[in-house]
């Protein structure tokens, strides 16, 4: 009888479960989106395979529990008719998770989906000392909690004053969340406190005169952890505006993992060790494209 590689079966989605020559299948959902079509499909193996029904998991993922060793390869099949096929699990790039953004939410900023999409086909799946999640949130309602992940990106807006238009009605400094915005009507001028802004945009969406415009941009997290450690990812990049500046850093991150992270060591624990001061001028040298030894 051949030997069973469960490592293999774990980094292709096969995950053993208690009970013997049994797994529980996950599926590789980008974004958290699925069609009807998929969604039809996934119905039917977990009746045909499983046991009847379908685990949700805290990132996105749809698992099948109960699938039999034997029965693999036919799941395998009859998922990829619906363009659906296991995710991926152990020291890799995670599926990537994604709120549903400005194409769908009235407080999104960033198109979370195509970004998604995006960094699903570059960054999915690649080998690296231990797993490595990305999560993108619309906005700074921060519903994929952007500093849970190993690289998280928000939804930002840098907000300019244009005195013109303005009427003073005091709504902007009324609804902004970290009273950065100060009016004075006596010389009809408003000031925002740099240091004090966290790019919510809310200033911008709220003005009926829109007197406040909206640069959209994205702030990105890097080195969140949660299981047996939890630590926060931390923002050391100011706000970027440029998307492809966005996948520079994206690129630079996993190189720089690639390089000094042992194995076995999360992202943040390889952060404590190499320094956040080494790996905050590999970006900066990545975006500016100044020969960062983690960009191409």
């Amino acid at each position: 009888m051949k030997e069973v590689n469960y490592n293999e079966l774990k980094k292709g989605g096969f995950m053993r479960q208690v009970q013997k020559d049994h797994f529980s299948l996950r599926l590789r959902v980008v974004g958290g989106r699925l069609t009807s079509s998929q969604l039809k499909k996934i119905y039917e193996v977990a009746n045909k395979y499983g046991k009847g029904y379908v685990h949700l998991t805290a990132r996105q993922g749809v698992e099948i529990p109960f699938i039999k060793l034997q029965d693999i390869e036919a799941v395998k099949k009859e998922l990829s008719e619906a363009g659906l096929e296991p995710g991926a699990c152990g020291p890799r790039v995670r599926t990537i998770t994604a709120c549903q953004g400005s194409s769908i939410c009235p407080n999104g900023i960033i198109d979370t989906t195509e970004l998604a999409n995006e960094c699903d086909k570059r960054y999915y799946a690649q080998e690296l000392p231990h797993k490595f999640k990305i999560g993108i949130t619309g906005c700074r309602n921060n519903c994929l909690k952007a500093e849970e992940n190993d690289l998280g990106i928000k939804g930002a807006i840098e907000p300019e004053w244009e005195e013109s238009s303005c009427t003073f009605c005091g709504l902007c400094q009324a609804v902004c969340p970290a009273k950065a915005i100060q009016i004075d009507e006596k010389n009809k001028k408003i000031t925002i406190d740099r240091d004090k802004c966290t790019y919510c945009g809310r200033c911008v969406k709220s003005c009926p005169t829109n007197s406040w415009k909206g640069k959209p941009g994205y702030l990105l997290y890097f080195g969140g952890m949660f299981g047996n450690n939890v630590a926060l990812g931390k923002q050391i990049l100011p706000i970027l505006f440029s998307k492809e500046d966005v996948h520079k850093v994206i690129q630079a991150t996993l190189k720089f993992y690639k390089k000094y992270g042992k194995q076995g060591e999360r992202f943040r624990n390889t952060l404590e060790r190499v320094g956040w001061d080494i790996f905050k001028k590999e970006l900066e040298k990545a975006i500016e494209n100044k020969g960062s030894d983690f960009y191409e």
